[in-house]
């Protein structure tokens, strides 16, 4: 890994990649032959949503791909920056355009730009003024706005393995020349970082402000005490305790799903996250067996938006013990399931004649809607489904 800068600046950006030869991990997407790698040998870039965890190199690889092509890199962060920045920025990027240079603009968070800041990019995406990298730690289904998407490629990240943070730590370690890490508390910062690089760099930069010599496993227990609301903001925890959430609400664990939902507020999660998952889980794990709890999630989906924290987690609370405690039933989901697997096992199934549209005179005649009465309930005798599908029964209750 090529180390670099000065001694005061924060070890993980010291020791950050600039080279797909000194990154480390995502193979799935920078392996040889892979997407990202054929873009970055090719010093063509395009634009792209990177969608991962945090800690997992989407600003280093955002850095790295501007490079390949000698692209001016500009960076802001939605947490940070307003349509202002964004214009200047756009501003900068037509100055270097008219002089022969283009543009890179890494956007970090990119999620959390509303509608109208996210739409100020795409013109200029359009037109080759800029070429535009966000990223996000949210479905970029749910956040970013369609036309965005749609001008974009979809990257998706994966968690960083013990293993790789390993190797990471280790390579780290030449910005420490005078200490030593102990194997075994690699690989504790390693567990404890949660896929997150930046976590586990910061926790090694942490340790070896506490020794003057060899980092030990009690070196690392006592550094990341300080840094565990860091991690426990996101990676693995951010999947998994959502997961622990849903699966308690599903079970009926009232007081599980109370803790879990208390442990991401507490952590900072976006608080529309949480709502999204209750509106599926209330149709996926709910629906039919108590109609009543879908428009009640939504509800609390459009409260969230409209009142936010710190108020909102009682609306969320409401409606996680609404839920928990709601009959359960998923003949809804898995009737879809059943009649989408029948659908592409039977592609060219055709809609029955007297269930078709008869507007004119020659249809009539070729039997279509024949028999068909325009009354409330009824049931033809011929039935509704295809024939091939006729005895199908989607819907269990």
């Amino acid at each position: 890994m090529n180390l670099f800068g000065e001694a005061d600046r924060p070890l993980a950006d010291r020791v950050r990649p600039r080279t797909l030869q000194e990154f480390v991990g995502q193979v799935q997407i920078v392996g040889e032959g892979q997407f990202l790698r054929s873009l970055i040998e090719g010093g063509r870039p395009t634009s792209l949503i990177l969608w991962g965890p945090p800690g997992t190199g989407k600003t280093t690889l955002a850095r790295i791909i501007a490079a390949s092509g000698a692209y001016a890199f500009e960076e802001i962060s939605a947490v940070t920056s307003g349509l202002p920045d964004v214009k200047k920025v756009i501003e900068r990027a037509k100055e270097r355009r008219r002089a022969g240079q283009n543009t890179l603009l890494f956007v970090d968070e990119i999620h959390r730009f509303n509608k109208a800041q996210q739409d100020a990019f795409l013109p200029h995406v359009e037109d080759g003024t800029i070429v535009l990298i966000g990223a996000t730690t949210e479905n970029p289904s749910f956040e970013v706005i369609g036309p965005l998407l749609s001008r974009s490629r979809v990257v998706v990240l994966e968690s960083l393995t013990p293993d790789q943070l390993v190797m990471i730590l280790e390579r780290a370690m030449a910005e420490l020349p005078d200490r030593e890490l102990e194997p075994a508390a690699a690989q504790l910062l390693a567990e404890l970082a949660a896929g997150d690089a930046r976590v586990a760099l910061g926790g090694l930069e942490t340790a070896a402000n506490l020794t003057r010599r060899v980092i030990t496993v009690e070196t690392v227990k006592q550094a990341m005490q300080k840094t565990s609301l860091r991690y426990d903001k996101g990676g693995e925890y951010h999947y998994n305790v959502i997961s622990a959430f849903i699966k308690s609400v599903r079970g009926g664990a009232v007081d599980a799903a109370l803790f879990y939902l208390a442990r991401m507020l507490e952590s900072g999660e976006d608080p529309k996250f949480i709502a999204r998952r209750l509106v599926i889980l209330a149709s996926e794990d709910i629906g039919l067996a108590d109609n009543t709890m879908l428009p009640l999630a939504v509800s609390t989906f459009q409260a969230i938006e409209r009142i936010g924290l710190p108020e909102g987690r009682l609306i969320l609370s409401q409606t996680t013990i609404a839920l928990a405690q709601a009959p359960k039933s998923r003949a809804a989901c898995d009737a879809i399931a059943r009649a989408q697997a029948a659908v592409r096992e039977h592609p060219a199934a055709e809609v029955p004649l007297h269930l078709r549209n008869a507007p004119t005179k020659l249809m009539k005649e070729l039997d279509y809607g024949k028999d068909y009465k325009w009354q409330a309930g009824f049931n033809h005798p011929k039935g509704f489904l295809p024939d091939e599908l006729k005895d199908e029964h989607f819907y269990r209750p």
